[in-house]
């Protein structure tokens, strides 16, 4: 298919906290962008408060922000958190394997950020501020327009600096950028001979069968959802995360199966192995059933594709051969990082969070690990964060 068919409305305001928001932004970037916001004032000029960005992760959308959104505001902000290409309710983007995947690049998502803030009446952003891959993008647009985007906050995937470009090679033959990307050939060879053979979810994520395992699996996409954002919680006890020597396929493989996959399994196979009971269901208040349908009815129109595709801008290369050309350049904004303690998010590329911390960022204000919480700390350990971000922002 070439587009998603999107539903002709946004949100009802049954689905939201009290003043939130839902409505389409047109025209920014070739699409038609779905947005949760607080803080606006309609009898207001735009950009009279300062615009506070969120970004979200996969598998996620916009709605992964609601519990930080409202609070935010209520601190002097307007917020906005957009269904980034892909995901969601945002209109226009193409969901086929076979289709426009540069437009799902780091740099064309940065434009995609930059053209939403544009569309709102902005001429800058307080704090950009990127969960899970959306730090990736937050990164890109601290690095490319630091005029715009002026801070940055990563929660839960460090960024350790743009590709560097060989240097001093004039002699040598076949000379490429540096740094494999995590599904580099010898990593895959390595993580396949091991016994059991294991694979890298990013491989994984980058087939051609993935998003029709996941949005056709037999479990469903409701519970598929559900066992996924489970695993990686602080609700799944086994997660006890800690630094990796090395980028070797054993070290690698010390990590859960959500991220070093068994060979022959699927995602939602893996996940199913851990789906919780029906009691630890119940329980779980960060993320109530009636607001894991608000994900999974999303994913079950959508399938998983258009998040799918901003792996594949990895692994095949588009995203280093891209940012080379900022070889050598630091985020030089205010930044921090911000993940729950039973995240292995931040540990899961060896050395990424000190290069974040030591030298691709030059105005370092913090790195902050939040208890009891894994990946999903915004959405985990909301009022932690919220208080993080609140004084990053007022700091500046």
């Amino acid at each position: 298919m070439a587009e998603t068919e999107q539903p002709e409305h946004p949100y009802g305001e049954d689905v939201l906290p009290e003043g939130v928001r839902s409505r389409h932004v047109a025209a920014v970037n070739g699409l038609s962008v779905h947005v949760l916001e607080a803080g606006f004032d309609p009898g207001a000029r735009a950009g009279e408060r300062p615009l506070v960005l969120l970004l979200h992760g996969f598998p996620e959308i916009a709605y992964s922000w609601r519990k930080v959104i409202a609070p935010l505001a209520s601190a002097g902000f307007h917020v906005v958190a957009p269904d980034q290409r892909g995901y969601g309710r945002t209109e226009g983007w193409d969901g086929d394997y076979d289709g426009d995947l540069r437009s799902f690049s780091l740099l064309n998502l940065t434009k995609d950020a930059l053209a939403l803030v544009s569309a709102l009446g902005y001429d800058s952003v307080a704090a950009v501020v990127g969960h899970d891959f959306g730090s990736a993008v937050a990164a890109t647009c601290a690095l490319v327009r630091p005029d715009v985007f002026r801070s940055v906050a990563f929660l839960s995937a460090p960024f350790a600096g743009p590709p560097r470009l060989p240097f001093d090679t004039a002699g040598e033959p076949h000379a490429g950028t540096r740094g494999e990307t995590p599904s580099a050939p010898s990593l895959d060879d390595d993580l396949a001979a091991l016994d059991p053979p294991r694979k890298h979810y990013h491989q994984y994520y980058s087939t051609r069968t993935a998003n029709d395992e996941m949005h056709h699996c037999a479990q469903g996409v409701h519970a598929f959802l559900r066992a996924y954002f489970h695993h990686k919680s602080a609700d799944w006890e086994q997660n006890k995360p800690h630094s990796l020597a090395a980028r070797t396929a054993a070290e690698m493989a010390t990590m859960p199966t959500y991220y070093i996959m068994e060979l022959d399994k699927d995602m939602a196979e893996t996940v199913a192995a851990e789906m919780p009971s029906e009691t630890a269901v119940a329980a779980c208040r960060w993320l109530t059933d009636d607001e894991l349908s608000v994900y999974s009815e999303d994913y079950e129109r959508t399938g998983f594709q258009g998040g799918l595709q901003r792996y594949r801008c990895g692994t095949t290369g588009i995203n280093a051969t891209d940012l080379a050309l900022f070889s050598g350049r630091t985020i030089d904004v205010p930044a921090c990082f911000i993940a729950g303690t039973s995240d292995w998010g931040a540990y899961q590329a060896p050395g990424n969070l000190e290069r974040m911390q030591d030298s691709a960022c030059t105005d370092w204000r913090g790195t902050h690990f939040v208890e009891g919480a894994g990946h999903w700390v915004q959405q985990e350990q909301p009022e932690q964060v919220v208080e993080l971000l609140r004084r990053f922002v007022h700091d500046q």
